[in-house]
């Protein structure tokens, strides 16, 4: 299956996907790469089942441009509608303020992280993308999202432990909290077309984590549609 895997921003480099993806090939999968927004147009959803949006507002690492345009933005809408996958993993969920089309249709938005610390990842009810994925722990990025849709379906958990001094995000009560449980993957459909939304994959690690791969290759066929 060919897959547009869109990467590379100010806070998360793209070889960190790239890498984290490559052993996927092996699996059946092939990963046609964007890390320049200014490569990608549109009508390039078209070409393909599933587009795995691990990138940020960012055109690219070197370049804080943005490139989700209203235009992007509806079309992303348009793709998913029409029968589209959309797999956004970690920083494809990084939204800035004028992303509410794209915010929309992912159904949450990135509010903050506590430092990187030990974040233990757990599926907690059946599905197919939980299907042979069991519970891993990894240095990682524990996401705090904003949930922006009322239909998610939440199929995997994220815990980390207290860390006292925890975020740089001092006034807000949830960065103090002594621990915290958050969604680390869910899903939810729209028009034709099926969403899923992954939040670990800060680092190269926890993407090669083989609970992780096997989410990923679960996810990517669940948005395909199987």
């Amino acid at each position: 299956m060919r897959v547009l895997l869109l990467c590379d921003d100010q806070a998360h480099p793209g070889k960190v996907p790239i890498d984290g993806v490559a052993p996927l090939a092996g699996q059946g999968f092939q990963f046609d790469i964007i890390t320049d927004a200014k490569d990608f147009r549109p009508e390039m959803l078209l070409n393909y089942p599933v587009v795995l949006l691990s990138k940020s507002n960012n055109t690219s690492g070197e370049d804080k441009t943005p490139w989700k345009t209203e235009e992007v933005q509806e079309a992303f809408v348009k793709y998913v509608e029409n029968g589209g996958g959309l797999l956004a993993v970690h920083s494809g969920i990084v939204a800035s303020p004028q992303d509410v089309t794209l915010n929309k249709l992912i159904g949450s938005r990135f509010v903050f992280h506590p430092k990187a610390t030990p974040v233990t990842v757990q599926p907690i009810k059946p599905h197919y993308i939980t299907e042979g994925v069991g519970t891993f722990c990894e240095i990682d990025e524990q996401y705090r999202i904003e949930v922006l849709a009322d239909d998610i379906d939440i199929i995997i958990a994220s815990y980390s432990p207290a860390q006292g001094e925890e975020s740089k995000y001092e006034d807000d009560p949830a960065s103090n909290s002594p621990e915290c449980i958050c969604p680390a993957a869910y899903v939810r459909s729209q028009g034709k077309g099926r969403v899923c939304v992954l939040t670990p994959g800060h680092y190269v690690p926890a993407w090669i984590n083989p609970d992780f791969q096997k989410t990923l290759a679960n996810a990517i066929n669940w948005c395909a549609g199987k």
